[in-house]
């Protein structure tokens, strides 16, 4: 039921609406309550239905010291009820209206969320509003849920050699940040947590002054406000809570791997990393240029490394890039590749390195830089039909210290950005001397070189 975001590298950062100039924005209202709840909404009238997202600004990445998977722990407890909505109530109403509810941690926040109508809307409201501080834990629910929780590590990490070689390349990539630790825990870790662990967490983080509420669909921003003052307003506000500064990584000096051998593994394939700037993090366009890079790399079929190692070569069953920036803190950029059979993981290797130094020795054309933000910029149209997708742009950008006008004027960064400036970024971010590089091989598989 609940899913948990665990993966080696982030998507690409592209799910954002377009300028005005290429098609109208909704009117999107922005609110704040007087306990500090930030409010969202965000019209959207093609359809009877409404995505209601709760985010708090916690997660992963906050875990206590020796408890880690505590916030994700907390996420599948939330939904063990309250006095006035017990256990199941809210999974009963969904499913009775035909809608969709779930909930998702990832490093920095935790997501419980609703699709139905739009007149059950205050109701969501009002359940949301009432777990978020009358949550009821009896002892005898830990023990079963903490088991649910092991068994998902079990199933979705134990199970997935991938997904071990993604946890033991993001202990290695980050060595000082908690980045470095799995959202769901460590299994030994998950052992011990208790409803102690779990209520202090709650008690900490789980208040109005540390949530946004977004609202999308077909709703009216001033009715959605009223909703939200009847419902969220009457939780108490919490303590102040100090800004999230976690430590910061060291300067990178050295090149890492990380190998595993499985035989579960069919086809050798191989992942190299690097510590970028996100877009919170960023400055002078950065950001912008790192997911362009990725773009004229990756997306699509005339992308370069396509274009050179899937159709001219055949070398490569699969191969790309991808800039993971909408974290808090530090984002991740990383090339990858799976040879066909014939062809050796080294030799692919060298070919995406030789890629990279091509367009470092050489940049990029403006016609390629064009053909690049027009697909950007037409991605973004397409994401305004999914109001899903919407409300999670909004929520993202949000809870990484961002505004609403960021995200309207996001497209004109990307039209901005200079060839110079794509390849100054792979100048300086993707040296392979401070590269972390993860070999997933089959046993008795070419070993790295």
């Amino acid at each position: 039921m609940h899913r948990p975001m665990i993966a080696l590298v982030a998507a690409l950062f592209t799910a954002l609406p377009v300028a005005a100039e290429e098609t109208p924005l909704p009117t999107v209202s922005h609110f704040m309550l007087e306990n500090g709840l930030e409010l969202v909404v965000i019209p959207d009238r093609r359809a009877p239905v409404v995505t209601h997202m709760v985010w708090y600004r916690t997660g992963a990445a906050d875990d206590p010291a020796g408890q880690s998977g505590v916030a994700h722990f907390l996420e599948h407890l939330m939904f063990k009820g309250t006095a006035k909505y017990p256990a199941g109530t809210l999974e009963s109403k969904v499913n009775e209206l035909g809608g969709e509810t779930n909930a998702f941690t990832n490093a920095d926040v935790t997501v419980y969320f609703q699709t139905v109508p739009p007149d059950a809307l205050a109701e969501m409201m009002d359940i949301e509003a009432d777990r978020m501080r009358n949550l009821v834990l009896a002892p005898e629910v830990i023990d079963s849920e903490r088991a649910v929780v092991l068994d998902e590590r079990r199933q979705r990490v134990d199970s997935q050699p991938r997904t071990i070689l993604s946890e033991a390349v993001n202990a290695t990539l980050y060595q000082n940040h908690p980045y470095r630790i799995p959202v769901i825990g460590w299994e030994h870790e998950i052992e011990t947590l208790s409803r102690e662990d779990a209520l202090a967490f709650y008690d900490r983080f789980y208040a109005p002054n540390n949530a946004l509420v977004i609202v999308a669909g077909d709703v009216d921003a001033e009715a959605v406000k009223a909703m939200a003052e009847t419902t969220y307003g009457k939780v108490e506000r919490g303590p102040d809570l100090p800004p999230r500064h976690r430590p910061e990584e060291p300067a990178a000096t050295t090149s890492r791997t990380v190998t595993l051998e499985d035989a579960r593994v069919s086809l050798p394939n191989f992942a190299r990393s690097w510590l970028v700037p996100s877009y919170r993090q960023a400055e002078n366009g950065e950001a912008e240029a790192l997911d362009v890079l990725s773009a004229i790399l990756s997306d699509g079929p005339q992308s370069r490394l396509y274009q050179a190692l899937v159709v001219k070569t055949g070398m490569a069953a699969q191969v790309g890039a991808a800039y993971g920036g909408s974290a808090l803190d530090d984002g991740t950029f990383t090339l990858y590749g799976v040879p066909r059979p014939g062809n050796t993981l080294d030799d692919l290797e060298k070919a995406v390195a030789t890629e990279v130094d091509e367009l470092i020795a050489n940049g990029i054309s403006e016609a390629e830089l064009e053909r690049v933000k027009t697909r950007f910029i037409r991605s973004t149209i397409f994401a305004q039909d999914d109001q899903s997708a919407m409300a999670q742009t909004y929520g993202t950008w949000l809870t990484t210290e961002r505004s609403v006008e960021d995200v309207a004027l996001w497209p004109d960064r990307i039209r901005a950005v200079t060839p110079e400036q794509v390849k100054a970024v792979a100048v300086k971010y993707l040296r392979p001397a401070v590269a972390v590089t993860g070999y997933l091989l089959p046993p008795a598989a070419e070993t790295k070189p």
